[in-house]
């Protein structure tokens, strides 16, 4: 059985709320015991447009003229071939009729989709003006991000502040961020929390996963847990990779919850590590080796390991470097062992297991270790 690393979310400001709510001590050494197991249901653990034009001189697609240039069918010529719907007997239904934009253009909006950010300014600046909320939080991100501009976070403050007064979800979240580091705007947690709430409760995904980290941090245990997991879901499905990987957690670690629910648990795990959330591909991997909230499936958890592992994850890069030294999900390989242990050590990581390990290969293993990690870290 591997055992549970720990580790932590890496992304967005209040991610360590969720962990030190959910995470249950253990050290990478540790290996619980066969009775620790006996009886125990297996859970898992908090962890930490483009459209090109033909060229020149290309075929247009111009059958005007194919009949007189067609070729007879003597075997000489090949065929066209015949399409499903010929196949079928079956005509193509008719398009349904396009409905025509009764909404009014954003041209600044335009404009700094296509990356023409200078323009996009000039057209957004006097509407902002005027107290336009999508104007203004479209020149707040303008100068947020330095894009074609000087980078001013705190003039984006101001215009984000102005449109969150005015209603943007999209500023309101941003302005509770600023109003909670207190950097570019007097630090004010009240007003944060009541402008994230706000945008969660008016549909923002990342002001969703902020407020039920909110609700995790000011109600310590599985209280803040069931609170804030509404918000949760809601983030989840418009794909929040952190709040999936957080409502996977609580599905499988806290009691009292619906079982039509905890099973999903896995389901929304895979999503958070198919999205690239290194710290869900380290857990992907260990649920489906270990069978938890699902079948076991080694060669597909060994698969997610390595992912997580070329990732950079580190503790990732230990635990691969165990699955091929015991062979689990794929065939033993004790240089590939002891390249990812030595990429692991040297981020700081120590396993006296795997040092035994490598001090047992021979001289000639060890060089070719030594030498694949040195490239690894190169590339």
């Amino acid at each position: 059985m591997l055992n549970r690393p720990s580790s932590r979310l890496s992304r967005g400001l209040s991610l360590v709320a969720l962990a030190v709510a959910l995470a249950l001590p253990a050290h990478a050494q540790e290996k619980p015991s066969a009775s620790d197991d006996a009886g125990v249901e297996k859970r898992g653990r908090i962890t930490p447009f483009n459209g090109a034009a033909m060229p020149e001189g290309a075929e247009t697609g111009d059958k005007s003229n194919a009949a007189s240039d067609k070729k007879p069918a003597d075997g000489t010529a090949p065929s066209g071939g015949v399409g499903v719907f010929d196949r079928m007997g079956a005509e193509l239904p008719a398009l349904p009729a396009e409905k025509p934009f009764a909404g009014k253009v954003d041209d600044a909006y335009g404009a700094f989709q296509r990356g023409y950010y200078l323009t996009a300014m000039d057209l957004a600046l006097p509407r902002a003006q005027l107290g336009d909320p999508a104007a203004q939080t479209l020149i707040a991100e303008i100068l947020q991000q330095g894009l074609g501009v000087v980078r001013n976070p705190q003039q984006a403050a101001f215009w984000y502040g102005q449109a969150a007064e005015k209603g943007d979800p999209a500023a309101m979240f941003k302005y509770a961020l600023i109003l909670m580091e207190g950097r570019y705007a007097k630090r004010d947690r009240k007003k944060s929390e009541e402008l994230m709430k706000k945008a969660a409760d008016l549909g923002n995904g990342s002001a969703q996963f902020n407020y039920g980290q909110t609700l995790v941090a000011d109600n310590p245990g599985p209280k803040g847990l069931k609170l804030a997991m509404p918000y949760y879901e809601k983030s989840a499905e418009q794909g929040i990779a952190d709040a999936q990987y957080a409502l996977s957690q609580i599905l499988v670690n806290v009691d009292g919850i619906e079982e039509s629910k905890r099973a999903r648990a896995r389901e929304w795990l895979i999503r958070a590590a198919r999205a690239g959330f290194d710290t869900a591909q380290l857990d992907m991997a260990i649920w489906m080796i270990e069978g938890i909230a699902g079948d076991r499936n080694l060669e597909d958890g060994f698969g997610w390991m390595r992912r997580a592992a070329e990732g950079g994850n580190v503790v990732a890069q230990n635990r691969l470097s165990h699955l091929y030294v015991n062979a689990i999900g794929t065939r033993p390989n004790p240089v590939e062992a002891a390249k990812w242990y030595v990429l692991s050590r040297r981020a700081g990581l120590k396993d006296d297991a795997l040092e035994d390990f490598y001090l047992g290969l021979n001289e000639e293993q060890q060089k070719q270790a030594l030498s694949a990690a040195n490239r690894y870290r190169r590339s």
